[in-house]
C-alpha cells in the first residue's frame, strides 16, 4: 500500500522507482527526499544536485508518464505547498538560527521540536493513523522491531503497550535469531518496524522475509524515499529535522497508537492495568504515600 491513497506524482514515483536502473532509482530517492524544493528548481540544477546526468532526469520524466520536466515540476510544486502554519513554522526556527548563541539550546530543541510535532501531523497520518490501529486489533499478535537509536523506540512500544495488550512480542533483543522469529509467524500476526536513515540492512531483509511470508507491516519511518516503504501495508511517516536529532514525533506517534488501543478495548485495558497497579504496590516495587 502506497503512502498516499490518492494518485499522485510522489506516488507514481514511489511505485515505479524500484524497477527502475540504478541511477533512474537514485534521481527518484533525491526527488522524495526534497521534493518541496523540486518547483524551484531547473532540470540542471536538479541533475547536479542528485549527482546524475540530465539524460537520465529526461528517462525518469518518461517513465513517469511526463513530456517535460516543466510539467513534472509543476504537479509536485501543487502537491507540496505548504500551508501558511508550517512556513511560519520554519521561519520562526530560522530567525532563532540566527541568533546563534543568544538563543539557548534548551529554547532551540523545544522549537524544533514542536515544530516537528506540527510538520508531522497532516491528513495522511492521521488516515494511516486509523489504518494502523485496526491492522493492530485484529492481528494475533504484534512484533516490533528496530535498530541502532530507534531500538529504544521499539522497546518503549513494547514497554507502554504491554502493561495492558498482552500480544506484543520483541524482535530487537537479539537480531542473530530475526529470521528464524519471523519465520514462526502466524498469517494474521503483524510486524511494526521503526526504519529511519540511515536504513539497515537487517531491518530490510527482515521485513522483505515479513513481506513474502504474506504477513502484514506497519513501518514508522522518516522519508517516503525509505527503501522499504513498498512492502509496507500501512506507512505511518513522521518528520526527522536536519538540525538535531529527535524521537519527540516518533514518541507522539507511540503514545497516540497505545491510547488509541486502549480506548478501543477500555474495560479490558483499564483492568490489567489496576491489576498491575495493585501488584507493584504489594511487591514494593513502587513507592506510594
Amino acid at each position: 500500500m502506497s503512502l498516499y491513497n490518492q494518485t499522485t506524482t510522489i506516488n507514481k514515483i514511489v511505485d515505479i522507482k524500484d524497477s527502475l536502473p540504478k541511477k533512474q532509482r537514485q534521481l527518484c530517492d533525491y526527488i522524495l527526499k526534497n521534493y518541496q524544493s523540486i518547483g524551484l528548481i531547473t532540470i540542471k540544477e536538479l541533475a547536479n544536485n542528485a549527482n546524475v546526468g540530465i539524460s537520465t532526469v529526461v528517462r525518469t520524466i518518461e517513465a513517469l508518464g511526463y513530456e517535460n520536466f516543466n510539467d513534472l515540476r509543476k504537479d509536485i510544486y501543487d502537491e507540496s505547498v505548504p500551508s501558511v502554519s508550517k512556513w511560519t513554522l520554519k521561519k520562526s526556527f530560522t530567525e532563532i538560527k540566527k541568533e546563534g548563541g543568544k538563543v539557548p539550546t534548551l529554547v532551540q530543541v523545544w522549537k524544533e521540536s514542536v515544530n516537528l510535532l506540527d510538520k508531522s501531523l497532516d491528513s495522511t497520518l492521521m488516515e494511516n493513523f486509523e489504518n494502523a490501529i485496526d491492522c493492530i486489533v485484529k492481528s494475533s499478535y504484534i512484533n516490533v522491531l528496530g535498530t541502532r537509536p530507534y531500538k529504544a523506540t521499539a522497546l518503549y512500544f513494547e514497554l507502554l503497550l504491554g502493561e495492558f495488550y498482552p500480544k506484543i512480542r520483541q524482535l530487537g533483543h537479539d537480531t542473530e535469531v530475526i529470521y528464524d522469529r519471523i519465520l514462526q509467524f502466524e498469517k494474521d500476526e503483524t510486524l511494526v518496524v521503526f526504519a529511519f536513515e540511515p536504513y539497515t540492512n537487517r531491518i530490510i531483509e527482515a521485513v522483505k522475509l515479513t513481506y513474502e511470508l504474506g504477513n502484514k507491516i506497519i513501518l514508522i519511518t522518516d522519508h517516503i524515499s525509505c527503501p522499504i516503504i513498498s512492502y509496507a501495508s500501512v506507512t505511518l511517516k513522521v518528520e526527522v529535522s536536519e538540525e538535531q536529532f529527535s524521537v519527540i514525533p516518533i514518541i507522539a506517534l507511540i503514545d497516540a497508537i497505545v491510547i488509541e488501543i486502549g480506548k478501543r478495548s477500555s474495560e479490558e485495558s483499564i483492568k490489567k492495568l489496576k491489576r498491575l497497579e495493585k501488584t507493584l504496590i504489594e511487591k514494593n516495587i513502587t513507592f506510594t504515600y
